[in-house]
């Protein structure tokens, strides 16, 4: 479905509800939303409100984080 898309087309409808089932369901299998948005043609801000639109609890970015270094 999402590889049918034009590229910078507006998404609305029953479309838009296929694609954000389809994006839900692949980023929660693992995709991550870069992935995403390079399968699809579409932007990275894109991909990210669709999935928060439909509900998604997003994923912490990875790598070293900047909290306060624990104690041993």
């Amino acid at each position: 479905m999402a590889e049918t898309l034009k590229k910078g087309s507006r998404v609305t409808g029953d479309a838009r509800s296929q694609l954000a089932t389809d994006l839900k369901a692949k980023y929660e299998a693992g995709e991550s939303i870069r992935a995403l948005a390079q399968s699809t043609g579409r932007s990275y801000g894109f991909v990210h409100r669709m999935l928060s639109e439909s509900g998604v609890t997003l994923r912490g970015r990875g790598g070293a984080t900047r909290g306060k270094a624990k104690t041993a």
